[in-house]
């Protein structure tokens, strides 16, 4: 499945840097234009693979009460972050390249920095589960979407810096437009199974409100603690 996944990845880059070559080497927007709904597909098959903070995404969904709209949200967040990041590195790529990437298609230092931002979270919401009448900030998923999406897009970081040494950024932002919906698609998904799992469980222990009570604390401090512990773990072991 992961090598499948890897080959349709493949194709779909292949193809469009053939596209961009055209493109820059005087070719009409119209083909171009026409190519660009792969990039949805290219997003969602890419967001597939591992990393892209899926699990965070679940274990926080998991832990927290938001509804499905809220999900929905944080995840387009997530989503929008991840890939914006990656194009605002190319487009500033002289000044920026040499303080935040490390290696091709990797940011090291924002990586840590959402890293450490989700421990922080993760913190919070083990406090939080140890409170008595906690407190949900209305805006705090978004807040966990942005910081997971800190890590950029390595693919988008790729598309966009070979169309911009072709001449046609424009071309590489379209192409990321796209992308972004595909990975979206794909997070979004993600984020429902998360909360309908929560749901679920809410529903079971729905006639035992103490006992659910300290179902749902002992949740959001698990979830808290994964989050923590693997920001601890990922940044210690760079």
């Amino acid at each position: 499945m992961f090598q499948t996944l890897i080959e349709f990845q493949r194709t779909i880059y292949l193809a469009l840097g053939e596209q961009i070559k055209l493109l820059s080497a005087g070719g009409g927007w119209l083909a171009f234009t026409a190519f660009l709904p792969m990039g949805v597909l290219f997003g969602a098959a890419h967001a597939l693979t591992p990393g892209h903070s899926k699990a965070v995404l679940a274990t926080y969904l998991a832990g927290s009460d938001v509804s499905v709209r809220r999900g929905l949200l944080v995840s387009l967040t997530l989503s929008f972050t991840h890939v914006t990041i990656a194009v605002l590195i190319a487009a500033l790529s002289l000044p920026l390249v040499s303080i935040a990437l490390g290696s091709v298609g990797r940011a090291p230092l924002l990586e840590d920095v959402s890293r450490g931002l989700l421990g922080l979270i993760g913190v919070w919401m083990i406090w939080r589960a140890f409170r008595h009448g906690h407190h949900h900030h209305k805006h705090e998923g978004e807040a966990v979407g942005v910081m997971a999406g800190l890590i950029p897009c390595p693919l988008t970081l790729f598309a966009m810096t070979f169309a911009i040494s072709r001449g046609v950024p424009v071309a590489g932002i379209l192409f990321a437009i796209t992308m972004m919906v595909g990975v979206a698609l794909t997070l979004s998904c993600v984020a429902v199974l998360s909360i309908l799992f929560r749901e679920r469980l809410v529903h079971f222990f729905d006639s035992r409100p103490r006992l659910f009570d300290v179902i749902s604390r002992s949740i959001e401090g698990i979830a808290g603690l994964i989050l923590a512990g693997v920001a601890v773990w990922q940044i210690s072991a760079r």
